[in-house]
């Protein structure tokens, strides 16, 4: 099951299915799952993902696991 590259909207232009580079997946402390990243302009993204797409996305090398 591949899902490709994390995508998120872009608050600042405003722009939708920005590609994330350089993403880092997280625990909140709730147990949800975010990715943080940037859109390699300078502009950062976040976004909440699900259980099995930040898995396959930390499994394929799309992202990197931060807990």
């Amino acid at each position: 099951m591949s899902n490709g590259p994390i995508t998120a909207y872009n608050v600042k232009t405003k722009e939708k299915g920005v590609v994330m580079l350089d993403a880092v997946i997280t625990k909140t402390a709730k147990g949800a799952y975010m990715a943080q990243g940037n859109d390699g302009k300078g502009n950062k993204l976040t976004t909440l993902l699900g259980e099995a797409k930040a898995l396959t996305a930390i499994k394929e090398g799309h992202a990197k696991q931060g807990w």
